[in-house]
């Protein structure tokens, strides 16, 4: 790696370091020890020619708390479920001990008390499984933004959405576009899902590069995002959409050596007074079909 991307994963990994501990209300050294631990195997693991791709290190951390989050909650599972066989072991063991008549009080007193033992920590496992799931809910709920590709997630677009459409003055035009990576099963089939990963990173950077500041991008679902141009007419609209087409479709991304291109099909809409969340993407979803089923790497427009 280069020195500045170096210095970028750095940065990065102490912005997200922070972020842990301010949302944890009783923030540990152990959990700090723990999630630099798992940061440099993440790091060590890393392949540099991986690195084709602005904001890459920077999504690599911030899935870090869900990674974390996600094992420890694997990992005292698997303690449950272990210590659920050994406490039926010992019934099992008891009732024997019990049906042939053998009096071993000593010995039937200290498998009680290893079965006791076993039932407080399944209890305790449970207590912890249940805290750490309600803490990567509670994380995932506050977060408006989609972890990978660090544009708007869903959640965020329909808040955007239902706040923008309450307004029946709204004062100026806008536009929603509906966007599909072309043929994005093949890449993942292909390359691994990696790779897809990769390009949804290429893509949303390609976006925050390309548009303007007052635009938004969201990533609906899967290989679709959604744009709301702001304050744009319908010939304006046009020119955004189809400069994006261009500018995707002539990139390319490196991976593991070999180039991959990607093109994009494209529904838009324009927002009409009455519109609801749901109407406004439903015409778009509508004009996305017909661009996916009219030779792709294109846009059409649906309005009412």
């Amino acid at each position: 790696m280069r020195k500045d991307e170096l210095i970028s994963l750095a940065n990065e990994m102490c912005k997200e370091l922070s972020t842990i501990i301010e949302q944890q209300e009783n923030a540990s050294k152990e959990q700090i020890a723990t999630y630099l631990r798992e940061s440099a195997q993440i790091i060590m693991n890393l392949d540099d020619k991986d690195i084709t791709s602005e904001g890459f290190v920077e999504s690599l951390f911030h899935n870090a708390y869900k990674e974390i989050a996600e094992r420890s909650i694997s990992s005292y599972a698997n303690t449950n479920e272990n210590i659920e066989k050994l406490t039926k072991l010992q019934e099992k063991t008891l009732v024997e001990c019990n049906t042939q008549q053998i009096d071993l009080p000593s010995l039937t007193s200290k498998f009680n008390e290893i079965q006791l033992h076993m039932s407080q920590e399944v209890k305790k496992a449970n207590e912890i499984i249940s805290q750490l799931t309600t803490q990567v809910k509670t994380l995932e709920e506050k977060s408006n933004l989609d972890s990978l590709t660090k544009v708007y997630n869903r959640r965020a677009l329909s808040s955007h959405l239902k706040l923008l459409c309450s307004n029946s003055d709204l004062p100026y035009e806008f536009h929603l576009l509906m966007l599909d990576i072309d043929d994005f099963k093949s890449i993942n089939d292909k390359h691994g899902h990696l790779a897809g990963d990769k390009v949804l990173i290429f893509i949303a950077n390609i976006f925050k590069k390309t548009l303007r500041e007052g635009d938004k991008v969201f990533r609906y679902g899967g290989e679709e995002f959604v744009i709301i141009l702001n304050r744009v007419d319908s010939e304006l609209c046009e020119k955004i959409t189809k400069r994006l087409l261009e500018i995707i479709s002539s990139n390319k991304l490196i991976y593991k050596g070999e180039g991959l291109r990607v093109t994009m099909s494209v529904g838009t809409t324009k927002y009409s007074a009455g519109d609801t969340p749901d109407s406004i993407i439903a015409r778009a979803d509508k004009a996305l079909y017909k661009a996916k089923n009219s030779g792709k790497n294109q846009m059409v427009s649906e309005n009412k």
